[in-house]
């Protein structure tokens, strides 16, 4: 508001408003500008309040005499509205001749042309401190007051206005009085304030606080944000004879509850997934177009990679390597982003000219709120980015550094370019709160992403990396890490060569995810494949494991315990079969976990199912065995509960589904297990998926010899011969010597120390197995005979001349065996 003149204020005279109405040619600056905005006539009076002389400003640019930034879209508004045959009156500080600020009230004419050229006519005069002495105390504060004032006569046409309401409108005041609102500010919500004030004079109650948003002549391209009260005026005898309003800009405050507002609206859109690439682009989409018109988020290529810290620590600082920036995600008010000189997963490296990487670790955001593509440093630096500027008009830029736990992330860069207004210092916190809130998230992303691939690569480091099932199987499997969201499980499986030519099939599902389930599936493997070895039927060694999960709960519990005073459980379930390609024959039991599922050759479908047993882990429950014929090319499965559970969780509904699929045309197990897998988990769930499929082969007569052992020493002899001679029939000649010694030395321990009946056999598949079977329980044990012992060598000696031997438990007895690697091709 324009200070009052003390001298007329003493004189009685008119409000100094008035007295400025006219230009006074005598006293003030004058000056005609062109369209093109160049200096063409220059007063004496604009001479002594500039101390510019003419040969100075004639001629050139008139922005050169202003004392602020630049600002095109106010520029272009008020050369509207002078075009359309309006003046404009405001309050600017121009550049005086010696360096200092100062304050003018500057009034530009409506157009007009001498010769051909259309001109404006400025002039201006300085704000000086006036006082008016005579008028009423009370005119004198409304004159003065920081708040817009008006009133209203009855038909809603103003009667009086305040400096301070002149300036908001940037409507003189001549235009104002004797007119309406509606007439003069058709884009400020007229028709809804003049509602209130009709309301007003009907019911005389005042209105207060009434917020909205509007322009105004004197800002016409930049929003602002007003309250307004209104209260009716009354004279002595309470008739009501018009109405009073109030403005104040509020500009500021509703900026700051905008601000809160899209904050917290960004919490909910931005973050939602633990993706980094989600996580930026969720915060470009989010900012366009509510506060820019495009956005670039580009990341450090640490923050992407699965390997590693994955980041880039401040504390390091960018001195000893160079980090590179990727787009990790871009949005546009234009479809397809063209302003774009890069696009997503490719290198981006950009930063605003004169800035350098050290903006990453301690820069602060920086405003541009005028972009100039033919600066120097944007030629010469970011050439094809200012071509692109250009191109598309993108005038104003904000670019906020993302940073989060002390740790550099990258940059996001905000521009506009269909919005006229410029980037203000507000917009910087709103731009560096968005980027706070976005930086967290991406960290928190990138730190679960590095833990998850973690957890993943340890599963799969303690899965087979190659299964095998001999001559008896042809084996397929298929694993499926469940999705990020959910964390890493702890399913496996597992094919496992045994004596004789059998083999064991494992599957299981720790419970639970991260990295421990994936620790405790290792253990439990290693602790299954262990006790394979030992040659433990089904349901022994289901009995064995679950001592050990229950070692391993209390293990963890008493660890939990001491750090969080909390337990914690630790279970699993497993399904662990072993079949037989000699007699065609499975046995299996279970802990708790889903029954395979077998196909015939003709294409029947079955899930035989064991007895359940409790899950690993429970304890005190005894496990049992159940045993299947599978006929030759039959097909066993073994899967974990995530294949059939599907998003319904009906596991019924699953089982008929894989069963079907599996029930086709006859298909190696590889093809079935990627197309069953493919099918019933066509998108990511959270818990993951094993399946493991084995298609089986008999073990002909061909391959399989065995003789009955009289009780009888001098029996060894005849039956070392005939073993000779079936190895050798089978063209295993080489191996005819080391043969004939194992089994003279076995059958011999068999008649001496074991109980009748005696049985030998020979098996010929991917090894030469002998076997030789008695009635007695009692397992042999290994000696080391001394130089003076007499015996005591045997077993000794078999263990030296074969790759494994061995002894196992069967209902009848024992079996000890000794196997040999067939050189070459079987034939």
């Amino acid at each position: 508001m324009a200070p009052m003149d003390p001298a007329r204020e003493a004189s009685g005279g008119p409000p100094p408003a008035a007295a400025r109405d006219l230009l006074d040619a005598s006293s003030d600056a004058a000056a005609i500008v062109s369209a093109e905005g160049a200096v063409i006539g220059w007063t004496r009076g604009a001479e002594t309040l500039l101390g510019r002389p003419a040969s100075e400003v004639v001629g050139g640019p008139a922005e050169g005499l202003l004392a602020m930034d630049r600002d095109p879209a106010r520029v272009a508004g008020v050369v509207e509205r002078c075009r359309a045959g309006m003046g404009w009156n405001g309050l600017i500080p121009l550049r005086h001749g010696d360096g200092r600020s100062l304050d003018v009230d500057l009034r530009v004419s409506a157009a007009f042309r001498i010769g051909g050229d259309e001109c404006f006519l400025v002039s201006a005069r300085e704000e000086k401190p006036q006082w008016t002495v005579g008028q009423s105390v009370l005119d004198g504060f409304l004159t003065r007051s920081p708040v817009g004032m008006a009133v209203m006569d009855l038909e809603l046409r103003y009667v009086w206005l305040n400096d301070t309401l002149e300036r908001f409108g940037g409507v003189p005041r001549e235009q104002r009085l004797g007119r309406r609102l509606s007439e003069l500010l058709p884009g400020l919500q007229a028709a809804a304030i003049e509602g209130l004030m009709r309301k007003v004079l009907d019911s005389g109650v005042p209105v207060t606080d009434y917020e909205y948003l509007g322009w105004s002549w004197a800002d016409p391209h930049r929003q602002h944000a007003y309250s307004t009260s209104f209260f009716p005026l009354v004279d002595g005898a309470d008739v009501v004879t018009g109405v009073c309003y109030l403005v104040q800009d509020v500009t500021e405050r509703w900026t700051a509850r905008r601000l809160l507002t899209l904050v917290n609206e960004a919490g909910t859109c931005v973050g939602t997934t633990l993706d980094v690439m989600s996580t930026a682009q969720e915060l470009a989409d989010f900012a366009v177009p509510r506060f820019a018109d495009f956005v670039v988020v580009d990341l450090l290529e640490p923050v992407l990679s699965t390997e590693g810290h994955g980041a880039w620590l401040t504390d390091a600082g960018p001195a000893s390597v160079r980090p590179i920036l990727r787009r990790a995600g871009m949005s546009s008010v234009r479809e397809g982003c063209p302003e774009a000189v890069v696009r997503i997963g490719e290198r981006a490296g950009f930063l605003p000219p004169t800035h350098d990487l050290k903006l990453l670790v301690d820069g602060e955001p920086i405003l541009m709120p005028v972009l100039d593509p033919s600066a120097p440093e944007w030629v010469a630096e970011e050439p094809e980015r200012a071509e692109r500027i250009r191109k598309f008009g993108l005038h104003s830029l904000i670019s906020v550094p993302m940073r989060a736990r002390n740790t550099a992330l990258g940059i996001t860069t905000f521009l506009r370019s269909l919005n006229p207004m410029s980037f203000q210092p507000d917009d910087v916190l709103l731009a560096r709160e968005l980027v706070a809130r976005a930086a967290l998230c991406v960290d928190n992303a990138r730190r679960y992403t590095r833990e998850h691939t973690a957890a993943v690569t340890l599963q799969r480091s303690l899965l087979p990396h190659a299964l095998t099932g001999g001559t008896g199987l042809e084996v397929a499997s298929a694993y499926l890490p469940a999705d990020p969201t959910g964390g890493v499980g702890g399913d496996w499986f597992d094919v496992i060569p045994l004596s004789g030519a059998r083999v064991g099939l494992v599957v299981g599902d720790v419970v639970g995810h991260g990295i421990t389930a994936a620790a405790t599936m290792g253990r439990l493997r290693t602790a299954v494949q262990t006790l394979a070895d030992m040659e433990l039927p089904p349901d022994e060694l289901l009995a064995h494991l679950d001592d050990l999960v229950l070692r391993l709960s209390a293990e963890k519990a008493d660890d939990e315990a001491v750090r969080r005073n909390t337990s914690s459980f630790l279970g699993a379930t497993c399904l662990y079969a072993v079949y037989d390609p000699v007699a065609g024959r499975c046995t299996m039991a279970r802990a708790g976990h889903p029954p395979p599922v077998v196909v015939t050759p003709e294409g029947q479908v079955s899930f035989p199912e064991p007895p359940a047993g409790p899950p690993l882990g429970l304890g005190g429950m005894s496990f049992e065995a159940t045993e299947i014929e599978l006929g030759e090319h039959s097909l066993i499965g073994l899967y974990t509960d995530g294949l059939v559970e599907g998003a319904d969780g009906d596991m019924e509904r699953g089982m008929s589904r894989l069963a079907g699929l599996l029930a086709g045309p006859h298909a190696d197990p590889a093809t079935l297990c990627s197309a069953a897998v493919q099918q019933l988990v066509p998108v990511p769930q959270p818990d993951d998926i094993a399946l493991l499929l084995a298609r089986t082969h008999i073990l002909g007569e061909d391959h399989v010899a065995s003789w009955d052992v009289p009780v009888d020493p001098s029996a060894v002899a005849d039956v070392r011969a005939r073993a000779t001679r079936q190895v050798e029939e089978w063209g295993l000649g080489d191996l005819a010597v080391t043969t004939e010694l194992v089994v003279s030395e076995l059958v011999t321990n068999a008649i001496r120390y074991a109980e009748p009946p005696i049985r030998l056999r020979l098996l010929r598949d991917a090894r030469l197995t002998c076997e030789v079977a008695d009635a007695s329980s009692t397992a042999p044990r290994l000696r080391h005979a001394r130089s003076t012992d007499e015996g005591g060598r045997g077993l000794f000696l078999v263990a030296q001349l074969t790759d494994r031997w061995g002894a196992r438990h069967t209902p009848e007895g024992k079996i000890i065996w000794a196997e040999q690697e067939i050189p070459g091709p079987v034939r």
